[in-house]
């Protein structure tokens, strides 16, 4: 299950990232979106899950959960995410 995860704090890594999901299950990736011309965080990343019963966990417990100042939100991330994605890539 793919998870979109919300407002990050911009010094927030992945390596933090991974270490909060990792405890409720395995990681297939994770990844902050970076912006591409200041190369810092934009606030958000993805993060998936292989088994959707340790995602619905991960959610559940680390949603509005304060990480570095910010109270984070993670949902299930939209299908349209991916059909954006491709679009870019024309």
């Amino acid at each position: 299950m793919k998870l979109l995860v919300r407002n990050l704090a911009r010094n927030t890594t992945e390596e933090e990232l991974r270490s909060l999901f990792a405890v409720h299950g395995t990681l297939q990736s994770c990844t902050i979106v970076m912006d591409k011309e200041t190369g810092e965080s934009k606030g958000f990343a993805f993060v998936e899950m292989p088994k959707v019963g340790e995602a619905k966990v991960a959610i559940k417990t680390l949603n509005g959960m304060d990480i570095d100042g910010s109270k984070i939100r993670v949902k299930k991330a939209e299908e349209t995410a991916k059909k954006a994605d491709s679009d870019d890539a024309e």
